[in-house]
């Protein structure tokens, strides 16, 4: 095997598919990069069995051949080589000859055989996709998704289709994201849960373009294309995953049907609020509490613990009874952030009743449960 290809091009292929490669890992092959060269590219391939990350480069290929070599290491190095060409070839059965410049390193590695055989992808129910739309979708939602291991179903981001349109749900038992995403054509079906680490990758590699998006009932598959590829890119980055076997729970019935009373805020101004009085919360009482008077046409923040108490209100529009509601702040300040629009609604019927953030334009929600306040 031997390749020359512009260094640039080849780092920003490597950082690609490095980040999935964790130091703690059971098998030393999960931390080599496959690398295989052919034709007028060199495709780089990394795994963790349940997450597979592959792209090709442009390259210059003067025998074609497979290696793995340690990505992490291999890719700070290409990052440090002095010039814009890098000649990469095989100088003993598993080991590599990199040279850049007057630079020269000898990179120990493991035969290609070694590496985990990547099972092709027969999907269905494919839909091409905006990069930037899906990536804002997942934002305000995977927020929201469970990190209790017991809870294995709730680890991840639900992705319910729709002839119309893609429903992108998390919770953790708490709270409830809820966002929705238009397509052309494709059938309805039972949807499919992504796991926690593959919503990462997604939100790390999504930048514009197309994502072509298919499935089956145990994987997933993301064609993300690459920009104009002045990267040096041949076309897309692709991204394998399995699914998180089970029956996502009816997410349907925790959003609340009658909401109460309606109070329009300026996001950003209750954000900052709810993270000023968040600032007097401790462990013992990590609690916001919400009053909204008809008579003030005020929506007031405030929080009290042992340290201290922060008040500050918020001046509204609002023709519903007086209604005080408790929440963690963490589970207003995370979706406020999410979205984008400058206003959004609150949604509060009681004490006890969830609470929901809902989108005025953009098709979003969050259901937050309120917290119990002991007198």
């Amino acid at each position: 095997m031997k390749f020359k290809v512009n260094r640039n091009h080849f780092f920003n292929g490597l950082a690609c598919v490095t980040n999935i490669v964790g130091s703690r890992v059971t098998m030393p092959i999960l931390q080599n990069v496959l690398i295989e060269a052919e034709g007028e590219t060199v495709t780089l391939t990394t795994t963790v069995i349940d997450i597979t990350v592959s792209c090709k480069v442009k390259a210059v290929v003067a025998t074609p051949g497979r290696i793995t070599l340690p990505v992490k290491r291999l890719a700070t190095i290409v990052r440090a080589l002095p010039s814009a060409d890098v000649t990469l070839e095989l100088a003993g059965k598993e080991r590599v000859k990199l040279s850049s410049g007057t630079a020269t390193f000898q990179i120990g590695g493991l035969g290609a055989e070694q590496f985990p055989p990547i099972a092709g992808l027969d999907g269905k129910d494919g839909a091409v996709l905006d990069q930037e739309a899906l990536g804002s979708i997942l934002r305000k939602v995977s927020y929201a998704q469970s990190t209790d291991e017991n809870r294995y179903i709730l680890n991840g981001v639900f992705f319910e289709f729709e002839a119309d349109k893609l429903n992108v749900v998390a919770t953790d038992g708490r709270r409830l994201a809820k966002s929705e995403l238009a397509r052309a054509g494709g059938a309805a079906s039972a949807g499919i849960i992504l796991p926690a680490r593959t919503i990462a990758e997604l939100n790390r590699l999504l930048k514009s373009g197309k994502v072509t998006f298919s499935h089956n009932e145990r994987q997933v598959a993301f064609e993300i294309q690459v920009g104009d590829n002045d990267e040096g890119f041949v076309d897309r980055v692709l991204l394998l995953s399995r699914v998180v076997e089970g029956n996502y729970p009816n997410y349907r019935q925790v959003i609340p049907k009658d909401t109460g009373f309606k109070v329009r805020l300026e996001r950003e101004k209750f954000l900052d609020s709810v993270g000023r009085a968040a600032l007097m919360t401790d462990d013992r009482s990590n609690t916001v509490h919400i009053s909204v008077s008809k008579a003030r046409q005020t929506l007031e923040v405030s929080a009290k613990s042992a340290a201290g108490e922060a008040t500050e209100p918020l001046a509204v529009r609002y023709e519903g009874a007086d209604v005080a509601i408790a929440f963690n702040p963490t589970y207003l300040i995370e979706p406020l952030k999410a979205v984008t629009e400058d206003e959004i609604d609150l949604e509060v019927k009681s004490d006890t009743d969830a609470g929901v953030l809902r989108g005025i334009k953009e098709p979003f929600l969050c259901v937050v449960m309120p917290q119990r306040v002991t007198a």
